[in-house]
Order: structure tokens, then sequence, then C-alpha cells
């Protein structure tokens, strides 16, 4: 059955509820609007997000802040390389008095989690990230817990080169609907940064915005905003160029062209349209398809970026032509 198209009414109550939880996210994280936008769209996609940047320009202020901005549950999981994967996922404890085991949730149970430095725990305690984030569960000793909509899992990265990091592998970053870099601020937002953040904490003086069933609200609004079928089939077209890309050894997955249909989805309801228009798929498909491909040597060589190839593919695909919301 065809789900029903989101209504114009429908389409303005979901950006006026998206504005709210920006406006409250941007009290606290000074001059990042569009970083900002970008988590909260990947919110409302019903995806993750993987922030990637150095130390110290505000990654886990975001996601604690956008946290802070939903009255729903949220834990926070420091990855170190000592975390076991039960630390994650939870563990079932023998309880002497009852004589069974009693199931203790680890940090995954929770509305939003913050995967903090998650490249600086081993690649086993990373993997035990997969099943939660991409069906919503867990499994222990054969037991499956389901965790609670909306989830999601906001990770926090430094670069590869840093000491003591292991890298994401392939199947734990196409998890991630999407990535982004905060950036240094501009000027005027530091000195913005210097006479706020030097006397309060501005995150916990947050007030919650919304509701975990408003956000569960907006998904839905989201996933009724039309995509029509020659945007559907430049979609197909961007990925299958990047799997014949000579600069690429891996291009993008099936599971990537409908993260990007759904971030297109997310970010045409928060503009007020109940369609979707090719500029929301080329202004999303870095941060969503990015960190999906692998260079080959030769072009890593050469020091071709992931940008430039995604850059170069949006060029060479000719975008579809005419009314695009019929």
């Amino acid at each position: 059955m065809a789900r029903q198209r989101a209504d114009a009414r429908t389409v303005a109550s979901f950006s006026d509820r998206f504005e709210a939880i920006v406006d409250n996210v941007a009290r606290v994280i000074q001059g990042k609007d569009e970083a900002i936008r970008l988590a909260i769209i990947c919110l409302v996609a019903e995806g993750h997000l993987l922030i990637e940047d150095v130390p110290g320009v505000g990654k886990t202020s975001l996601a604690k802040a956008l946290a802070a901005s939903l009255d729903c549950s949220w834990g926070r999981i420091q990855f170190t390389p000592d975390l076991l994967p039960s630390d994650v996922t939870g563990v079932a404890v023998y309880n002497r008095a009852t004589g069974t085991f009693e199931f203790r949730p680890g940090g995954v149970f929770a509305n939003l989690v913050l995967a903090d430095e998650i490249n600086r725990a081993s690649p086993k305690t990373q993997a035990a990230l997969l099943e939660c984030m991409e069906e919503r569960q867990v499994t222990i000793d054969n037991t499956t817990y389901e965790l609670d909509a909306p989830f999601m899992v906001i990770a926090t990265q430094n670069p590869i080169e840093h000491e003591g990091t292991y890298p994401l592998p392939e199947s734990q970053l196409d998890r991630f609907l999407m990535r982004i870099a905060m950036g240094y601020p501009a000027r005027m937002s530091e000195i913005a940064i210097l006479e706020t953040h030097g006397t309060t904490d501005l995150v916990a003086e947050l007030k919650p915005v919304a509701s975990a069933s408003d956000v569960v609200d907006l998904v839905d609004i989201a996933k009724a905003v039309h995509v029509a079928a020659s945007l559907k089939g430049y979609i197909v077209d961007v990925a299958e160029a990047t799997r014949r890309h000579p600069s690429l050894s891996l291009g993008v997955s099936p599971r990537a062209a409908l993260g990007l249909q759904r971030v297109a989805r997310a970010s045409a309801a928060a503009s007020g349209r109940d369609y979707v228009v090719p500029d929301d798929l080329k202004a999303l498909a870095g941060p969503a398809l990015e960190h999906r491909i692998a260079l080959t040597p030769e072009a890593q060589m050469r020091g071709v970026s992931r940008a430039d190839v995604i850059d170069a593919v949006l060029t060479d695909v000719a975008v579809p032509t005419g009314r695009t919301n019929a």
C-alpha cells in the first residue's frame, strides 16, 4: 500500500518544530547552523550521525545540546581501548537470590546515544554497535531486546592519523547515515563562545522543546514527502556512477542510495516542501555518500579526495529536468 503524501499544512508544522529544535541547539553551538541542521535532518531521517574533526571544536557539545533539546532518554558511552562489547550492549548477570540470570542493559538503551571518540575502542567493541544501529535491537544470549523509538547514535571521532585511534571498518561506516565535520568557528562566533561559555554551562540550561513522540511524528511526516520517479532514477544514476568511477575501489551501496533519499525527504520537509527537488539531493550527497566510498591507491597517491569524486559525479550525472514534484 502506497504511503499517503504529506500535505502542505503538515509539512509547515514539521518546519516549525524543526526550526524550534535548531534554534535551541544554536544557543549552545554558535556559528554552526549547517552542522546543527544536518544533525537534526539525520535524526528525523532515522539515521545515525558520525562527527569527525579535531579535538575541541564542539563535536560532543553538539550531541549533548541536541539531547538536551529533546525530552527523551539519552546515554553517553566513552569509548576507550579497554571498553568491552558488553559495556555497550549489556550483559546477563546471575542473581544468586533468585537463581536466574538478569539482563543489565548497556549504554545503547536510550533514545539518543553519544558514542564519544568511537575510534579509540577496539574493532571488536566497535562491532558491538552494528546490530543495534541497523536493526534497532540487541541480541544477548539468544534473547532479542528491542530499542525504543526514536533511536540515534551520534558518534564522534578524531581524524585517524591521531595517536591511539583505530579506523572504522567499512561495514561500520556504512551504518552511519551521514558524516559531518564541525570546522573552526568564524571570528565573531569564537568571540561569542568566549563570552558565553566562559562563565555558564549553556547545555545544562537548555530546556526540551520537543518530546520523543514529537520526533516520531517528524519521522512519519518526512517519510511521506514525495520523491518523483525521475529523482529516484537520478539517485540510482549517481550511485552507479560511483561504482564505475576510476578513482574508486568501492562505490556506494544500495543502503547509501536509500539513505540519500531519506535525508533529502527530511531536508525538503524542513524547507517547508512536501516534495524533493534535485538541489536537496545535491546538497546532501557529500554528507550522505562520501564516507561510504573508498579511493584506489593510485587516486590517493594523486591527492584525490572523496569530496572531489562526489563533486565530479554530481557534475557528470545529468539532473532531471521538468517538474520534479509531479
